[in-house]
């Protein structure tokens, strides 16, 4: 039977709609942290660890959200991963301590495992023919960047008319509104025998234990410290630290009047920038060997990171940052995804990858919460971006042994 191509493919659209919509949002989170902090006069950590808890809740949730949906199916789980979106951004809104925000940031991160990559692109990945399955993946990995260029800028803009807790309302709503797409999302059937449906301990061994299931765990950790520190700290890092905005020069005449805006324009750019650079990574993945792929982008990143914060903190290193790491943002994520369906094959893709991603959201976890507490102990960020400088080493070297083999039938 002929599929369709990527772009013509339903599934794919709906695909794209949903994790755009969701990490719109998701992404937004870091353009809060100075508003609630100054409202209820908390100290950094306080509303960073809200954030980390939520990247920690989104790891956990994704390979049972990945189970889930192979269980009871992909629309089901992705409806109950909406309604748990909605009701942590609607309970977000009500709360005045930092222990309210911190419970209610569990439902956020379980809300984003629900809509997120480790549902759809398994939905995704069995849509596709081989031959354009890692394209697939990253245009759907790329619909996440899109999602990312107008979600900090939209809470900027909704922030300057209405309170953050309204926004967070607005956003419940947004994120209900993508349910609308679901009737597009009829992805082929899990294909298989009831011996093949009895073999998911068997496929779940082998895979834990073969050591390069182990090293590309290791190894996506850095890339969830890295974008988990960005995304949540980096608005409040330019503000802070960035030069003042030159009235005379083009960021000033594009509206661009102030280092908060600069902040959120800041993560538009590296949205802007990954698109082109996941689009790459999925063209690059189907032609040359993805662990060596992977290890150059995380030492691209290692690069890059270092270069950034060892010289002047202005407009222009901040957008040349934004648009180097951006390029090299969400490149690992169809890289990573068909690794483990090459490896391992399409029928548990969904929960072999949401456990490879647990590892990455430990990584955003650590990133986002030694931002806030390294921030109130030092003054700065500078030890949180050198850690980050070399978990991105580690993160090069690991992928180096892994066996970029087919141990088990698709």
């Amino acid at each position: 039977m002929n599929r369709p191509a990527p772009l013509m493919n339903p599934v794919l659209i709906a695909a794209c709609v949903i994790v755009m919509v969701s990490f719109s949002i998701r992404a937004a989170f870091g353009v809060f942290q100075i508003p609630i902090a100054e409202e209820f006069g908390w100290l950094r950590a306080e509303f960073s660890l809200a954030i980390a808890i939520q990247n920690l809740a989104w790891g956990i949730g994704q390979p049972l959200f990945g189970a889930l949906a192979e269980k009871i199916g992909d629309r089901k789980a992705i409806v109950m991963g909406a309604l748990v979106y909605a009701a942590g951004l609607v309970l977000s809104s009500f709360a005045v301590t930092p222990g309210e925000h911190q419970v209610y940031e569990i439902l956020v991160g379980f809300g984003i495992a629900g809509t997120g990559f480790g549902v759809i692109l398994a939905v995704v990945g069995r849509a596709s023919s081989d031959e354009h399955r890692s394209m697939s993946l990253a245009i759907a990995t790329a619909a996440g960047s899109v999602g990312q260029i107008f979600g900090p800028p939209l809470a900027e803009a909704l922030l300057a008319v209405t309170s953050w807790q309204m926004v967070f309302v607005i956003f419940a709503v947004m994120i209900m509104a993508v349910l609308m797409v679901l009737p597009l999302m009829r992805a082929p059937a899990r294909t298989g025998s009831p011996q093949i449906e009895e073999s998911m301990g068997a496929i779940l061994g082998k895979a834990l234990r073969d050591p390069s299931f182990a090293l590309i765990f290791l190894g996506f950790f850095s890339c969830g410290y890295q974008l988990g520190f960005i995304t949540a700290h980096f608005p409040a890092f330019v503000t802070e630290m960035c030069g003042p905005i030159d009235p005379g020069g083009m960021l000033y005449g594009m509206g661009v009047t102030s280092t908060s805006a600069l902040g959120a324009v800041a993560i538009s750019a590296i949205g802007f920038a990954n698109i082109a650079g996941t689009l790459t990574a999925g063209y690059l993945g189907k032609r040359y060997t993805k662990k060596y792929l992977l290890a150059g982008i995380y030492t691209l990143r290692t690069f890059i990171a270092a270069a950034f914060i060892m010289t002047p903190i202005t407009p222009a290193t901040v957008l040349l940052f934004s648009v180097g790491m951006g390029s090299l943002w969400l490149a690992t994520v169809p890289l990573t995804s068909g690794l483990v369906a090459q490896l391992y094959g399409l029928r548990y893709m969904g929960t072999l990858y949401g456990i490879v991603f647990f590892s990455h959201q430990l990584g955003s976890f650590m990133g986002v919460w030694l931002g806030g507490r390294m921030y109130d102990a030092f003054g700065d960020y500078n030890a949180v971006w050198w850690i980050g400088v070399g978990v991105g080493a580690f993160s090069a070297i690991v992928h180096l042994p892994v066996k970029e083999k087919r141990l088990v039938a698709a």
